[in-house]
């Protein structure tokens, strides 16, 4: 098995390697299962599970980090820190959505991270890396009708004003297919979230933008997000290059 997994997907062939592929293939499967005793309906029939949650978010993020390695860890050590403070900003500032408490869960920074880490793993792997070109054209094509539909369909403007604005970021970084994996994977958790009610997206952004619950635009965000990300790591490397003259 992981002689297949090995040869078919990964482009770096070693054990750290595999094991990143694992943590990211089991990514749906923790998110389900941690989510799910975050939810509402677990507290009501039997207790808060908010601090299970937060603990499973810790070891999950330590073991993903700890297999990963150093850019991906670079990565994943400052999209912490930077979600964190995109959670102030959008959720208590802005108040676009909310959580079942009113206090950000301990285990969502965490959470972002390992998002960004499942969709970086996937986006380089050997299949996804040898059907580059091909994947551009379906997920462009995908991801332009699901804005629309969920526009015309569920009336979720929020979706299309982001989903444009999705599409303007990944024009600027040349269309890279990691947006795209990393979108894939924060679709599936928004929907895995609002189905456990963790959190809920106001119907009216700002009073003004009628949104979904969840609103599939809010991809943009981690788009957007990971071009400061990546602009923050970069000049970590770099400084770290200088200093060791």
């Amino acid at each position: 098995m992981d002689a297949t997994v090995n040869n078919l997907f990964f482009t770096d062939r070693n054990s750290n390697a595999r094991m990143q592929l694992i943590f990211a293939v089991c990514f749906p499967f923790f998110t389900l299962f941690a989510l799910g005793i975050d939810s509402i309906a677990f507290n009501e029939y039997y207790f808060d599970g908010r601090q299970i949650t937060n603990v499973l978010a810790i070891l999950y993020f330590s073991f993903f980090f700890w297999v990963s390695g150093s850019y991906l860890r670079k990565l994943m050590f400052v999209m912490v820190f930077l979600s964190y403070i995109g959670e102030v900003i959008f959720c208590t500032l802005l108040g676009m959505y909310n959580y079942r408490t009113t206090v950000i869960p301990l285990y969502v920074p965490f959470g972002h991270a390992i998002v960004y880490a499942s969709g970086y793993v996937f986006a380089h792997t050997e299949w996804a890396v040898k059907n580059d070109v091909p994947l551009r054209k379906y997920f462009a094509v995908g991801f332009a009708l699901l804005f629309l539909s969920v526009g015309i369909l569920l009336k979720d403007v929020f979706s299309l004003i982001f989903g444009l604005l999705f599409f303007w970021v990944l024009k600027r970084k040349k269309w890279q297919n990691l947006y795209y994996f990393i979108a894939l994977c924060v679709i599936f958790i928004e929907l895995a979230g609002t189905y456990f009610q963790c959190w809920k997206w106001i119907p009216k952004t700002f009073g003004l933008i009628p949104a979904a619950n969840p609103p599939m635009g809010a991809v943009f965000f981690y788009a957007g997000g990971d071009v400061l990300l990546s602009k923050i790591v970069d000049y970590w490397k770099s400084k770290k290059i200088v200093n060791q003259y």
